[in-house]
């Protein structure tokens, strides 16, 4: 095979793999009450149950609002009223369980029982406030972002 194309080939086939990395699956809406959005690229839509996530997805309830969220590394959040998350970075490699999670709490509360993510590598698994930045070891925390 020709150089050119070849390098034509490989590069084609990189850029295939980071989209379907970016678009792929990382968590579904299990339970809701009230208004939950979910933001994905600028548009802001009413989530519903069911609705599957991808990373770089914003989670927004409303003033009566709540989501429970189970990511495919069984890892399980609730998010109470008014709360605004971000699924920042999502990697998970169901066979090894290596990956990372990395989540932004700009407000709220959010309650959090970890998955294999975080029972593969303490470190693995964050999530980010305005003030802080927590880390897992394979447990149950609850969080609250106030203004």
């Amino acid at each position: 095979m020709r150089p050119k194309l070849l390098f034509v080939i490989l590069s084609c086939a990189a850029v295939l793999a980071a989209a379907n990395t970016a678009l792929a699956e990382i968590g579904q809406i299990k339970t809701l009450t009230g208004e939950v959005y979910i933001l994905r690229d600028n548009n802001r839509q009413p989530a519903k149950l069911g609705d599957i996530l991808l990373q770089a997805d914003v989670i927004e309830t409303g003033p009566q609002g709540s989501v429970g969220i189970t990511f495919i590394d069984s890892s399980r959040f609730s998010a109470g009223p008014g709360t605004r998350l971000e699924l920042s970075r999502f990697r998970f490699n169901p066979t090894t369980h290596e990956g990372e999670f990395t989540t932004g709490l700009d407000r709220g509360t959010l309650t959090v029982i970890s998955g294999q993510i975080a029972k593969r590598d303490n470190a693995a698994m964050k999530i980010k406030t305005p003030t802080t930045i927590l880390g897992f070891r394979g447990t149950r925390v609850a969080v609250q972002v106030s203004d």
